[in-house]
């Protein structure tokens, strides 16, 4: 089947014997067992629910994996995949990520032991000299997140596997819909399923899906064991949420697409970061792992200010920290989403204060390009009234 198709096409309560159309929400801390001795296949929600579990098999399918996991959140899920790392183990990273997840690797695994480095990933070189014997996991996005950076996965996988390392592959910016990173070699394939996989801002969620059955079993033991299993009501919303994600992606990606060459002929923008837009080499690479661009972009302007006079003066972009709602969205992400990085590592890479990152909705995209145009008419008066206060 195609994967709109498999979007739909799944059973939506095994076992149920009253065969229902749609998932139920099996709101319930626990289960009545049919004998004192021995356990039925569902005994306690935190070890297992069935709405939990028709999202996670969905979710493994759709990822071309066999085990899938959900969690409270994004962080939750991350943070379950580095407690396959022990203290005295390390962790490579790419050196665009999340704040979050910055602020996890730097102010919270140090702690328990664990060493994180960062390298640019584009330069493979580098990634394969940084591979030393208490390398345990490779952790990277791709495309990353905020400035859109395209990352080749099979040939970090490669080296990866030549030295016995595992690799995490943050997808939230593509959805399987896009990109399936275990198909490109990856080991461990992880969503903020807050985003495109739910699609309208309304859950937290994170997704770890795997295809190897050890990392499984180990995955599962830590979502069991320490309990960040993702609620029933909230396994049915991001359920519900998924079964749109094709419909949604197209139109979110196409006006993305218009928006990003509009952005790009802009005098005021200086560069926009879009994988569609991508330099030649870094484009290559996208389209040989990944069947559409996604909907989220960023631009810089050379100036902060004007950067902030534009992102405070669109009307149908809200200003939030995350992306991936049919809502368009736009944020200065070194004030907000990334915010949290560790000043020592904002020295190694730091966010442009007047970078704009924009999640790209699903509202008509003509609107949007003339909410977008006003801004910057905006913007570029206020410039103009404040070089003339200061000349005066």
């Amino acid at each position: 089947m195609k994967f709109a198709t498999r979007l739909l096409t799944f059973d939506p309560a095994p076992g149920d014997r009253f065969i229902p159309a749609n998932t139920p929400i099996y709101q319930t801390a626990t289960f009545r067992q049919q004998d004192a001795t021995e356990f039925g296949e569902y005994d306690y929600s935190r070890s297992g629910n069935p709405t939990r579990a028709v999202v996670e098999k969905q979710i493994a399918a759709l990822e071309n994996g066999t085990r899938g996991f959900c969690f409270s959140t994004g962080l939750a899920a991350i943070t379950a995949v580095t407690r396959l790392v022990s203290p005295g183990e390390e962790i490579l990273a790419c050196d665009d990520l999340y704040g979050g997840t910055y602020r996890l690797f730097s102010r919270i695994l140090t702690k328990r032991g664990i060493n994180v480095r960062y390298v640019d990933f584009n330069n493979l070189d580098a990634v394969a000299a940084s591979l030393n014997s208490n390398t345990k996991l490779i952790y990277l996005e791709s495309p990353t997140n905020p400035l859109l950076q395209v990352i080749d996965i099979r040939a970090v996988a490669g080296i990866a596997h030549r030295n016995g390392v595992l690799v995490c592959v943050d997808n939230s910016t593509m959805s399987p819909y896009l990109q399936r990173p275990l198909e490109l070699g990856a080991d461990i394939v992880l969503h903020s399923a807050t985003k495109f996989l739910c699609g309208h801002s309304d859950v937290m969620a994170g997704a770890v899906v795997v295809s190897d059955d050890e990392l499984g079993e180990e995955l599962y033991l830590i979502q069991n064991g320490e309990g960040g299993g993702l609620a029933p009501f909230d396994s049915f919303l991001l359920l519900r949420g998924m079964k749109t994600l094709s419909l949604r992606l197209d139109r979110q990606q196409s006006n993305a697409r218009k928006i990003a060459e509009w952005l790009d002929a802009q005098p005021a923008v200086e560069r926009v970061y879009y994988p569609g837009l991508a330099d030649e080499p870094q484009l290559r690479v996208h389209r040989a792992q990944a069947s559409g661009d996604g909907a989220v972009l960023s631009f810089v302007t050379g100036d902060a200010e004007f950067s902030r006079a534009i992102v405070e003066a669109t009307k149908l972009f809200n200003i939030t920290v995350s992306f991936g709602g049919v809502n368009s969205t736009i944020s200065l992400p070194n004030y907000m989403s990334h915010a949290s990085i560790p000043q020592h590592l904002r020295q190694q890479k730091s966010i442009p204060a007047d970078l704009v990152r924009i999640s790209v909705g699903a509202e008509d995209v003509e609107d949007l390009l003339d909410d977008l145009g006003q801004a910057f008419e905006f913007a570029s008066r206020q410039n103009v009234e404040a070089r003339a206060v200061a000349a005066d």
